[in-house]
């Protein structure tokens, strides 16, 4: 299988030069320099992939304000319901009441369909019985009810929509960052390409990992599926089958393990007990940057397997490659 590299180098080609410019202050025409555009590409990596978790922590959002709003939908269904029986029931008592009485009146309450109206046309009406007085109540406290639910719904709606606008607005950072990286690769010679590749080949391959820690239970189950995808290509959102972003993998291994993790690395924080560096075991998650926006599989001998990005793919390597934030031990 090809991995992550092999298929973003065989893919660019034919783009202009205007991204890399900059790179060289004062030599519009100079060749950029093969370090500073590595600098840079793994800069807007890193910046494309905290775009794309922050992307996932919205989806998560939009996922619990989606399961309120349907809460609270039905509920106001059911208030609606009740309010519905009660206006009934004040028409009955008021035509009882008022049967060849100021017919005309009574017919204002009648074709009256907007609570709030038909609560005021019916105070204007005399006479009241005890039983009135209750109903009048009842239908005022049940109208009231309804109104609380319809601004809560409408909240609701907006919440929505304000997160919405926040998923756009990650999914383009990813999309600029991930084509400005492409770009400024697809500008270096062909010579250059090769050693840019083969610079991180030689800085992301390690020979297979001694575990020497036993990989067993479900972190064990963990272990053994992300160590199955080493090769696969980083796709940012993607969970499988062949290709992954960070939290899409670990999300994945652990599922293969039987445990359930959100699709969010900084979610994955909270999947349980945070553990010590010291006292790493294998299918721990780790975690890196801050706030968190890469995480990662400890295997044991003091390494990681993880979805590195997409000159990478998903490659072993050491514990302490990125800036360290924590880790925790899922199940």
């Amino acid at each position: 299988m090809l991995n992550g590299r092999k298929r973003l180098f065989s893919a660019l080609s034919g783009l202009t030069l205007a991204a890399v410019v900059g790179l060289v202050p004062g030599a519009a025409q100079a060749e950029p320099d093969i370090d500073d555009v590595e600098n840079r590409v793994d800069r807007l990596y890193h910046e494309a992939e905290a775009a794309q978790e922050r992307y996932h922590d919205a989806k998560l959002e939009l996922d619990e304000l989606q399961g309120d709003l349907d809460s609270l939908k039905a509920d106001q269904e059911r208030q609606d319901d009740r309010l519905s029986v009660v206006q009934e029931q004040v028409r009955d008592t008021v035509i009882r009441q008022y049967q060849g009485e100021n017919l005309n009146a009574v017919g204002q309450v009648f074709v009256s369909e907007d609570p709030t109206a038909f609560l005021d046309q019916l105070a204007t009406m005399t006479s009241y019985s005890e039983l009135q007085s209750q109903m009048f109540s009842s239908y005022s406290r049940e109208a009231k009810a309804l109104d609380l639910r319809r601004g809560a719904t409408e909240g609701q709606l907006a919440e929505i929509a304000a997160v919405e606008k926040r998923l756009a607005e990650e999914k383009e950072t990813v999309e600029a960052n991930l084509a400005e990286a492409k770009e400024l690769l697809s500008r270096l010679e062909a010579e250059e390409q090769e050693r840019l590749e083969a610079q991180q080949v030689s800085r992301s391959s390690t020979p297979a990992p001694v575990v020497d820690v036993a990989a067993s239970g479900r972190g064990g189950a963990a272990v053994q599926f992300a160590m199955g995808q080493v090769g696969d290509a980083y796709v940012y959102g993607a969970m499988g089958p062949d290709a992954w972003d960070c939290s899409g993998l670990t999300m994945a291994a652990w599922a293969a393990a039987g445990v359930s993790l959100p699709h969010s690395s900084s979610a994955q924080y909270s999947s349980g007990p945070q553990v010590a560096a010291s006292a790493l075991q294998p299918g721990d998650l780790v975690f890196y940057y801050s706030p968190i926006s890469h995480v990662g599989m400890y295997i044991g001998n003091g390494q990681i397997v993880h979805a590195a990005n997409p000159s990478t793919g998903v490659q072993v390597t050491g514990l302490y490659s990125m800036p360290f934030s924590g880790a925790v031990r899922p199940g």
